[in-house]
Parts: C-alpha cells; structure tokens; sequence
C-alpha cells in the first residue's frame, strides 16, 4: 500500500497545458449531455485528470487502426460515464468526429447513452450493466496471457499489452466483480490494471447508505496490488501506473479519490450530478469555473493538437510491432501462419478431420458424453479453443484431455472459474472480445439463469463464445426441481442473436459443434443431456448434417403424404421416433421433424422453411421436456404442444418422464386426439 487515502489538497500536480486538456474533456461530457438533457456528467468530470494520464502517457494504441492486435485495452465499465470515452476517442484522433459527440443519445448516431462494442470506433467492449466490463477485462487479461504463452518465442514478443480499466463503487457493489476479481487474483493476473473512481456517490446520495467495506483490504484478500492516489494528481497517478506496470505477478487495483462534477461550484460532490444534466445554468457557471469559453463543445487548438500527437505515437508503435511480426514470420514460419488464421477468425485446415462418428450399434450415452468425445477430437486441432467449466467440468464432460491447465504451465487451456458462473460468462466475453481465441464455458442449464446477463451482451455484441449446458430437463432426475430446467430453454430462445442448438443424439451432437465453431457473428448454446439417448440409424434417418439448417425432415410418411407432423427437439426426437411407429400401426403416417435450433431454421429461406413444414398440412404436434411457449409459431393454431408448464420434482428420470406425461404413449395418445381418432 502507498499514499494513504486523503482529502488535503494535493501539491500542484499539472501543467497549464494539462489542465486545458483535462478542461477539455470536462467541457465536452458536460456539454454532450447538456445538449441530449440526458446522461451522466459527473463522472466524466471527476475522472478527466485519470483518463487524460493514461491515454495520452501510458495506453499503447493506434488510433488509425483501432484493431491494432497488441494494442493495450481499455475498459470503461461504468459505462453510464459513456461521454468521457466518447471525448477521449475524438480528440485522440479515433474516426469519431466532433458532430457524433453532439449528437450524444440520439437515434443513428456513433455515441449512444452507453458504449456499444461494434459500433463505435475504438470501444473494446458494450459496457453499462455495472460489474460487466470488469469481468470483461479479466477475461481480456486472460487471453493476452494464453496468446503469449502460444506464440512468443524468445527474442520474438508479439503478444505484450495490457488491459486498463475503469470502475465505479456500482461496479464493486455488484456480485459478478468479485466473482471475477477473486478470479482473477487466484491467476495471477499481472497485466491487469484497474482504477477505482472512489468519489463516494451514488445516485441515491453518499456510497455511506449501502456500502462502507474497505474495498482495498479485499482487493488484497483476492491477491491484488492496491495502491492509493489523489485522483486530480497527475505525478501520483503516473507513479501508480508505473508501479502497477513493474508488478507482474499480481493484477492491481488503484484507488483513486475522485469528486464527482469536479469544476461545477453547486453540484461538485453530490448526487444530482449523477445522472441527470447540470443545467444550462450550472453548464455556464462551471465553465466561468474553469476560465472557459461559453461556446458549446469548443475545443482549444493547444489541446486538441497535443491529444493529437497519440496518432503518431500509434503509428510508430504498431509499424515496430509489424516489423517485429515480420522478423517473427521468417524465424517461425508456423506459428506466424496460425496466428492470421486465428486473428482471422478462421479455423486451420482440417480442423473436423477425427470427428467422431457414432453408429446405431454404440451404446446410448448421453450427449453431454457425446460432446466430451467431439471436444477431445477437435481439440488438439485447434490450439486457440480454451475453456471450461464452473467447478463442473466431470459433470459436463469438458475436460480436454492430455492438457494442462491455464496457469499450471505455459499453453495450458482448461479453465478451472470455480463456482463463478455470473464471472465465468463475464470472462468468456472478454476473452472472445480479445480476439484470437475461441472460448468456451460450462454448466448446468439451470445455472444460465446466473449468467443471463453476459450471455445477453454476448449475443448484443455478436461475440463467438460457446457454452455448453447440460443436464437439460426434468431427464436428469433424483436432484429435483432446483436443479431441473423448465422455462430455461425458452428463455434462451428469446434472446436475440443467440443460437440455441440441443442435439438428439451424438451425430446430432458432432453437428451442433460444427455448427458453433463455425458460427463467427454470435454465441452459441449447446444444450445437452444427462440420460443416456440411442444414436438414430441414418441409414434408416437423415443424415445429421440437418442441423445446419436447424430443423429437417427426419422421416417422412410414404410419398410425403403425411397425416400429422411431430416435431421434438434433444431427447425427445427419439421419443417421436417410436411414437411414429405406433401411429403408422393404427394407420396414421407422420412425418418426423428434429428441430435442433430454431434459430438456425429461423435463417433459412422461406422455401426450405416451407418444405419442412407445409402449410397444407395443419396436424402439428411438438414434443419437448421444458416450457412449451417457443414451439407454437411452428405449430400453429390447429397444432399442439407436449411440454412441462410446472416445475419438476425429485425422483428417476424414468418415472418423472411418465408422471409429466413424456411418453410413447402419451404422444401417440395425443396425435390420435388431434387427428379425432
């Protein structure tokens, strides 16, 4: 610890020249949210001299190329503070003009009420659901490490920056920062440097009403070094950011006692200047304050050029790099090649080559296994898959075999989050963000629901992060209702750009890998099986590869003339499989449809979605051991549902699946209804 915490004045700790460009920034929060009457000004005013430090002293980027691979991160997780990073991408010289940030919150434009990765040059991650972009930049911070460990040879460095970020008391009030710093402590995580804005308010009023722990002491709990500093001194921010730089082995947290509004004489240090305007008064007092002009979003010429010498600076440092790369090609011919293929976002050639195969012969096991077996056949195939699960790695069979350990040894790649799983998805998104990898994590599907809110921003931000759910339905029995997913499934279909795959046996299983690993523009949930699930003879039933198009015809009725279409997802599809064979003994002919994602099937052309499903046929019965509501835009309103609308209970599979009514029988029963038979 250094420089205890304390509210004196601090010696004069900038230049003239400083103290316009952090004006600068202050001016131009004020007025982004002046003008939109909506946002958070506060914040950015009081971490200006912070931001301003490190991102025109310390943060390795290229404002030019905002892609640059070993460019330094930074993560803004108090997104709600959105115009200062707005400010800082301007004037250092990102392709984000002048007329974007006056435009803040409004509809089309580059600056929205909260950093949006995809849309804005230069911002690394969608930050603003508070905690979010800390468990992020963990992740960030793991990937530079495993990239390191991959690729760098010695006297060849290509993977060597750092992940910087910004969070709030909100940030460190929510559960999945600490998931992710305790995380991160227990790796060792030396390349990640955090600032805490410790400006004591809260919208409600004082941080004192609900949150009086020594964040510090816990920061040193989890592992980290923790540091202390006046947050409008530049020389002790400096001197903090060296000092985080020089630890290697432990990631560090500076804590920075900043004022919120700083420069506003009535709102500096209160509430009101959280989350609302200043007001046209205030905006015109604050800047009389600081001896600045009046003019809305003026920006000096003295201070827009100094930020401007970042470009240059960028230049110099990614054309260094290029030229590093280029000596690293010759030397490592390789490695060089895999590296653009993973930057790419490619797979390497032949990746699915041992993909297993699995015939109706083989003993039925459960698709959890099943998937086990296609990760240790794809695994060695691609060095940049990394993950694991949430303490459940046996349970949901994701262990790659022959492997080290992340942090065990240099290259290792199963993941051990612990019982993480809000932080577990919050690190997965990062490291995706990051680029270079493919990340994976696991659990049981009831678990989802505590990683909800990362999977939502993995699907807004389009990231490829797989996860792998098992223990999908009431199937997984004597655990009882608390462990035995209901609405889970539809939930997760809800979820916008998320593609939902649950595979019907092990061929099914190999498909729905395939179809994640390929799938670059959005994550991907493969929703698995305890019980055990005969393998479908495909010489007998269509190929597998019909999950690339998320449903496809299984069987049909002789000469397609079919009385009624059962469709069923998972465990369910072999469900329907004998159910059709009692139905064509009382001479009804079904045809068979698996629908192992509807998002995919939701992607296809209406003719292929036709084709599947006719509309002259009517008589639609869907079979599926969750919540029924995602099925009925499939079977229309002549169509039924076989589903579980209650929660589960505590006894063998076997005996739930007859009590809930998940039968042969059943279904056939239920057909013959519909069909008034």
């Amino acid at each position: 610890m250094t420089a205890p915490q304390t509210d004196t004045p601090a010696e004069p700790a900038q230049t003239p020249l400083d103290t316009l460009c952090i004006n600068t920034i202050r001016t131009l929060s004020i007025d982004g949210v002046q003008k939109a009457n909506s946002g958070h000004p506060g914040t950015p005013m009081g971490l200006a001299p912070i931001a301003y430090t490190l991102w025109t002293n310390f943060l390795k980027h290229n404002p030019v190329d905002p892609a640059w691979p070993d460019r330094d991160r930074f993560i803004l997780s108090c997104g709600h503070a959105s115009m200062l990073l707005y400010s800082l991408l301007y004037l250092t010289g990102y392709d984000l003009p002048l007329e974007q940030l006056e435009q803040f919150r409004q509809w089309g434009s580059l600056t929205p009420g909260h950093p949006e990765h995809g849309l804005t040059p230069g911002v690394e991650t969608t930050t603003g659901p508070l905690g979010q972009g800390f468990g992020n930049a963990v992740g960030m911070a793991i990937a530079e490490r495993y990239l390191g460990e991959v690729f760098n040879r010695p006297g060849h460095s290509i993977v060597d920056h750092y992940t910087y970020g910004i969070c709030s008391d909100g940030d460190l009030m929510e559960g999945v920062s600490h998931e992710a710093a305790s995380l991160a402590g227990h790796l060792g995580l030396g390349k990640l440097i955090f600032f805490y804005d410790d400006n004591h308010i809260t919208i409600e009023g004082d941080t004192e009403l609900a949150f009086s722990e020594e964040v510090g002491h816990r920061f040193e709990a989890y592992g980290w070094h923790v540091q202390r500093v006046d947050g409008n001194n530049i020389p002790q921010i400096s001197e903090a950011l060296k000092r985080a730089r020089a630890e290697t082995l432990r990631p560090s947290l500076i804590i920075a006692r900043t004022h919120i509004a700083e420069g506003s004489p009535n709102k500096h240090d209160t509430a009101g200047a959280h989350g609302s305007p200043l007001g046209a008064d205030e905006v015109k007092l604050t800047k009389q304050n600081l001896g600045w002009p009046e003019q809305d979003f003026y920006v000096p010429a003295e201070a827009l050029a100094h930020f401007r010498q970042v470009i240059e600076r960028g230049k110099a440092a990614e054309a260094d790099w290029q030229k590093r790369f280029e000596a690293y090609s010759a030397a490592f011919p390789e490695l060089a090649a895999l590296w653009k293929t993973t930057q790419s976002g490619d797979l390497p050639e032949g990746w699915d080559a041992d993909m297993p195969v699995f015939k109706p012969e083989d003993p039925a096991i459960a698709t959890r296994v099943s998937s086990g077996r296609v990760i240790n056949a794809i695994a060695s195939k691609l060095p940049t898959l990394i993950g694991g699960a949430a303490d459940l790695a046996p349970s949901t069979d994701t262990l790659m075999k022959g492997i080290a350990d992340f942090g065990a040894q240099p290259g290792g790649r199963n993941m051990h989050f612990g019982i993480r799983e809000h932080g577990m998805g919050s690190a997965l998104n990062g490291m995706a963000l990051h680029g270079g990898i493919i990340p994976f994590g696991a659990t049981f599907l009831i678990f989802s629901d505590y990683m909800r809110p990362p999977i939502r921003l993995a699907s807004l931000m389009e990231q490829r992060v797989i996860y792998v759910f098992t223990h999908d339905s009431i199937g997984l029995g004597e655990d009882g209702p608390t462990h035995q997913p209901v609405e889970q499934l539809s939930a997760l279909r809800a979820i916008p750009h998320l593609t939902v795959i649950r595979p019907c046996d092990g061929n099914e299983t190999a498909e729905a890998w395939r179809a994640a690993l390929t799938h670059k523009n959005g994550p991907t949930a493969l929703v698995l099986t305890r019980q055990n699930l005969p393998h479908l003879d495909r010489s007998v039933y269509a190929p597998a590869s019909g999950v690339q198009q998320g449903a496809y015809i299984l069987a049909d009725a002789p000469n397609g003339q079919a009385d009624i279409i059962l469709l069923a997802s998972g465990s369910e599809v072999s469900l329907i499989v004998e159910a059709a064979k009692q139905l064509a003994a009382q001479g009804v002919q079904a045809r068979l449809v698996s629908v192992p994602s509807m998002e995919i099937f939701n992607r296809q052309p209406k003719e292929y979605q036709q084709r599947v499903l006719p509309p002259t046929i009517t008589k639609r019965l869907a079979v599926e051991a969750a919540a029924p509501m995602s099925w009925y835009r499939y079977v229309g309103l002549d169509g039924e549902v076989v589903g579980i609308e209650r929660y589960g209970a505590s006894a063998p599979y076997k005996t739930l699946m007859e009590k809930y009514g998940l039968t042969v029988e059943n279904v056939t029963a239920h057909a013959l209804r519909m069909l008034g038979r």
